[in-house]
């Protein structure tokens, strides 16, 4: 089964595109969710003090689990205990973690198509199956009860994203309690990939730990933490999972890189600096809605947060990878092809990430306005 699993083709354009950098090109990196700010000034300064001072070694940060139970408590309103809390070397690590302690091989696992390349490939990889639900305009790109209540045989379990990639949508809070109920009556494990959180548009994203306390939970620094190369992630594990996702760490991953989770620990209290990159990507989100169907981009997914757009290019072309290598080549802006995140439409799609600076988004319009003119004309 895990000789299936398919490339990830952002990778190949990005590739691409730093070939093209250095030979000397102009290039914009719009295909990865990848913020063009660092880590809170704080934080680093923090990271230099252990440097200096830490010989540092093989650790769980007792002081940073604490910290996310407070900070679940605090902006959830849900008590989660600091044994819950497994440190990762980022959310991918996390995601493995929570679907080796979850199911077994041949264990069937609903999520939303489109969605995030590495969730089916992943499950390939661990010899689950994944039961992709195509999901479109009509339903936001969003997974929804409905969806899952008509799943004959119920999967064993189910991933939700709320922000989403590649679409930035968000599920309403009363269809999120949806699911966990629906979920709940079937006896579907879910897993939630919060990855995105503090990065919303529309108001707070809400996590399932709000309506179902068995869930898993993945999450990051690297996204509204803009810490995305140091490596550090969590997962919230329910306790009847705790010891099976502490042995699957320490087995396959040892730990966390101890000088990230000093910084994490520090990242945490810096809100102010990290609103601040927030209000950046409102910024570019709306330089982009406001440019793309100028281009004649009309069909956008709504990106609710995240930092992403996905748009239907279905006008255009029939192969967007094709279609993005193009693009890079003739405009140096390097986007993300559709048929990662779904490899049935996904080649009518394109994604374009904003998680750059303001100049850099103003710049890749002007580059892209006379292109997609003539490809219309």
């Amino acid at each position: 089964m895990s000789s299936d699993i398919e490339p990830f083709y952002a990778i190949e354009v990005s590739q691409m595109a730093h070939r093209l950098k250095d030979g000397g090109r102009s290039i914009i990196h719009m295909e990865f969710g990848q913020p063009s700010t660092g880590a809170p000034r704080a934080a680093i300064a923090a990271a230099h003090t252990v440097l200096d001072t830490d010989a540092m070694g093989y650790w769980q940060s007792q002081a940073l689990k604490d910290r996310l139970a407070r900070h679940y408590d605090e902006t959830y309103g849900v008590t989660v205990k600091p044994s819950q809390f497994i440190l990762t070397c980022g959310a991918s690590p996390a995601l493995v973690l929570a679907l080796l302690a979850s199911f077994s091989p041949g264990d069937r696992v609903a999520l939303a198509r489109p969605g995030y390349v590495a969730y089916r490939n992943t499950l390939k990889a661990l010899n689950l199956v994944p039961v992709e639900i195509p999901c479109g305009a009509d339903v936001r790109y969003q997974l929804t009860a409905k969806a899952i209540e008509a799943l004959d045989p119920a999967p064993d379990g189910v991933i939700v994203a709320s922000p989403a990639n590649p679409t930035g949508t968000l599920i309403a809070p009363d269809e999120l309690k949806a699911i966990a109920k629906a979920c709940g009556r079937r006896g579907i494990r879910i897993v939630s990939d919060e990855i995105y959180h503090g990065l919303s548009y529309v108001g707070p994203a809400r996590s399932i730990l709000e309506f179902s306390p068995g869930a898993l939970v993945v999450n990051s620094f690297s996204k509204y933490f803009s810490m995305v190369g140091w490596r550090l992630g969590w997962l919230v594990a329910p306790e009847d999972l705790v010891g099976r996702a502490v042995a699957l760490m320490g087995n396959l991953f040892l730990t966390a890189p101890s000088l990230s989770q000093h910084a994490g620990l520090i990242a945490l209290d810096a809100r102010e600096e990290l609103d601040g990159h927030v209000l950046t990507y409102a910024r570019n989100r709306d330089l982009l809605l406001e440019a793309l169907p100028r281009m004649g981009l009309n069909r956008i997914a709504p990106p609710d947060g995240a930092f992403y757009i996905y748009a239907d290019i279905g006008h255009l072309t029939g192969d967007s990878l094709a279609f993005c290598k193009q693009l890079l080549i003739d405009t140096g802006v390097a986007t993300a092809p559709g048929i990662d995140f779904d490899p049935v439409d996904g080649r009518h799609f394109i994604r374009f990430s904003f998680a750059v600076s303001t100049p850099e988004v103003e710049e890749a319009i002007r580059r892209l306005e006379p292109w997609f003119a003539s490809r219309l004309s």
